[in-house]
């Protein structure tokens, strides 16, 4: 018998956390470029004030940039999906703007905004928005036209169609993408912190990688690494959720039928 795939990505975390404290210990690598895995989390609990603020201070200028991409995008995307000449118009731009590394713009943030929250919370927010855009409109547009029919014949509203018909329709691709989005803001929030900060994990990486303190240095990567997995298992879980949604073309007449 296989093992299942959640086993298997247990196992493959156990093996990477035994070989991060065994190769420093044995001499495989220099401490200076992997420190062990106790010592890591010996640093991390004995500064836990420190890192615990700065987590606080990571934790909130990424859940407001994850609102921003996620609530822009999918108002935008919906708009660009589901009308045909503000596709026409702005899809094309919206592309062409995914394809340019956003972070060459982060320069032009910090003199808008200034080097606070603000800045990093609005670039976070727009490198993030694009996936979670395109993805609502592909949604949108892949939706088999023929549900729409249904439900119209069977007398459903516009609002029924939104909440029975093309919610559910578009919700797999529109999860992927809010995926995505909220992947990058949480790396457009660190990255923008390592850049100009004062505070946040990415400051504690940029503070500590100028002085070679490396068990510090990795204190801060195990939390974000921490935070990135906790966010993936939250997305797995909502996935799990969607896929018990129905996929039948009956299913989805049924439900379009007004209350």
């Amino acid at each position: 018998m296989r093992p299942a795939p959640a086993t298997v990505r247990r196992l493959i975390l156990v093996l990477m956390l035994v070989l991060w404290e065994l190769v420093p210990r044995a001499g495989l690598l220099p401490e200076l470029f992997l420190p062990s895995l106790l010592k890591t989390l010996d640093v991390l609990v004995r500064n836990w004030a420190e890192y615990g603020h700065a987590l606080t201070v990571t934790l909130y200028e990424v859940v407001l940039a994850m609102l921003i991409a996620c609530g822009a995008g999918i108002l935008i995307g919906a708009m660009v999906g589901g009308l045909s000449r503000v596709r026409q118009l702005l899809l094309p731009v919206f592309s062409s703007l995914y394809a340019v590394p956003i972070v060459i713009l982060y320069p032009i943030f910090t003199a808008w905004l200034g080097v606070g929250s603000q800045s990093k919370i609005a670039f976070a927010g727009i490198y993030g928005f694009f996936p979670v855009m395109l993805s609502t409109a592909a949604g949108i547009q892949s939706i088999d036209q023929n549900f729409l029919v249904a439900a119209r014949s069977m007398g459903a509203s516009l609002p029924q169609q939104i909440t029975r018909v093309i919610i559910p329709a578009s919700m797999p691709t529109v999860l992927a993408g809010l995926r995505l989005g909220g992947a990058l803001a949480l790396i457009g929030v660190v990255v923008s912190e390592m850049l100009t900060a004062a505070a946040g994990i990415g400051y504690l990486i940029s503070k500590y990688r100028t002085v070679l303190d490396s068990p510090r240095v990795f204190a801060a990567i195990l939390m974000i690494l921490v935070l990135s997995v906790r966010r993936a298992l939250a997305w797995q879980t909502a996935g799990r959720r969607d896929r018990q949604l129905p996929v039948d073309k009956e299913t989805y007449a049924s439900t379009a039928l007004p209350a």
